[in-house]
């Protein structure tokens, strides 16, 4: 591929959306770049990031007691975005080609981080916490719900105004701590 088909990542990586390849995925691009992008495209009433509701999204499977696993690909399920940014949900569902990039992207990012192989059960849970996230948001930052009902939240999300690099050291503590946990209990399988 040429390069007019890749971009430059914040750890100056040549990345190429449409053939990701596991070397070019770096946590710092994902971390960097989720950090500085707004969610509501901008619309909410302060500024709150991806990387900061894929935090709170983690933070809410861990008060669920969720296997670390499940709290992994919460913290990775928009990573996606880091590379081919995000386009609202009303307009998504029009977009096939959009949302085939997403999911090779989205799948090839899982594998990098030991997630290739999740289950459905596992892939509905983290969809749960996205969307319990997605309600609880929208009723904080601009104040009105988004569904009839709200789901039920186990966690306290934090949704004050937080300082990027703030968050980005937090998102890069929590990819840590749950990666050496998984290691951890994979080689305790093992012996």
């Amino acid at each position: 591929m040429s390069r007019e088909n890749a971009i430059l990542t914040y750890t100056n990586t040549l990345f190429y959306p449409l053939d990701p390849r596991a070397e070019e995925i770096h946590i710092e691009d994902i971390a960097h770049a989720l950090s500085q992008m707004c969610r509501a495209n901008g619309h909410f009433k302060k500024f709150h990031s991806v990387a900061q509701h894929c935090i709170n999204c983690t933070l809410e499977a861990r008060a669920r007691h969720l296997s670390e696993r499940v709290q992994l690909a919460c913290l990775l399920h928009d990573a996606s975005e880091a590379y081919i940014s995000d386009i609202t949900r009303p307009v998504k569902c029009y977009l096939k080609e959009y949302r085939k990039i997403e999911h090779k992207l989205q799948q090839a990012i899982y594998a990098k981080f030991c997630l290739g192989d999740m289950n459905e059960a596992e892939l509905r849970e983290v969809e749960a916490v996205d969307n319990a996230l997605l309600y609880y948001e929208f009723e904080r930052l601009h104040h009105q719900g988004i569904h009839k009902q709200p789901p039920r939240v186990f966690s306290s999300p934090d949704t004050s105004e937080r300082n990027m690099t703030a968050v980005e050291r937090q998102f890069l503590q929590l990819t840590e701590q749950l990666l050496e946990h998984i290691a951890s209990k994979n080689r305790s399988l093992e012996l």
